[in-house]
């Protein structure tokens, strides 16, 4: 089991929990939706002393990947060459129109990313020393994963789930019972035990969720 040490940065206006996640013993670890303030991150990086294997997307809002391209430059320009991985093709749309949806909102520095690799249901990703699975979660957008490890009994759900909420599904591609599908058929089985890390706010476990998220009652 590796030495597992996380930490969060918050990025945009949108507060979006950017996650640092790495092996101590190896210094070896993975960013997870670098949305935007990508020296912030870099700084971040650079801080708790370890190199990046690769970038991690859960979707493609753009407070989630839209600091993405520019983290993998800065990571270039330090010797450290990563790939952006995931999600799944069905955000790809998203993932091109970051550079609008940024000016509609006036927030400079984010860009449209394209990913070296996208993920779908099945696939496995290595972070930090843990084999992620790679689970398809739609419905806050079409082509959000979740990365779930057994190993270490942790998830990174990005805008799926939260603690005592769920991710939006107000935009015109969003889809209210597939998110709590996605809820309740992939995360659930995951177990009680399991901490997840989201896209905004504080941590929780499927446990806490399952029994009182007021959005999941039965």
């Amino acid at each position: 089991m590796p030495d597992l040490k996380a930490t969060t940065v918050p990025v945009t206006p949108f507060q979006q929990n950017c996650l640092l996640l790495w092996d101590a013993e190896t210094a070896r670890g993975s960013v997870f939706d670098p949305g935007g303030d990508a020296e912030k991150i870099f700084a971040a990086i650079r801080k708790a002393g370890f190199a990046v294997e690769s970038i991690l997307l859960t979707h493609g809002h753009l407070d989630h990947a839209g600091g993405a391209e520019p983290l993998q430059r800065l990571l270039a320009d330090a010797g450290q060459k990563v790939e952006i991985v995931g999600p799944d093709i069905r955000d790809q749309f998203l993932l091109d129109g970051i550079t609008n949806q940024a000016a509609k909102y006036g927030i400079r520095g984010l860009e449209n990313c394209t990913p070296d690799r996208w993920l779908a249901e099945g696939d496995t990703v290595q972070a930090a020393g843990l084999t992620f699975d790679v689970l398809h979660c739609p419905g806050h957008t079409p082509g959000h994963v979740v990365f779930s490890s057994p190993t270490a009994r942790v998830a990174i759900v990005g805008d799926v789930l939260f603690r005592a909420g769920v991710g939006r599904t107000d935009f015109p591609y969003g889809d209210t019972a597939a998110l709590i599908r996605s809820i309740r058929t992939k995360l659930f089985p995951l177990g009680d035990d399991v901490s997840f890390m989201c896209g905004h706010g504080p941590s929780s476990t499927i446990g806490a969720e399952r029994r009182s998220n007021p959005f999941l009652a039965d």
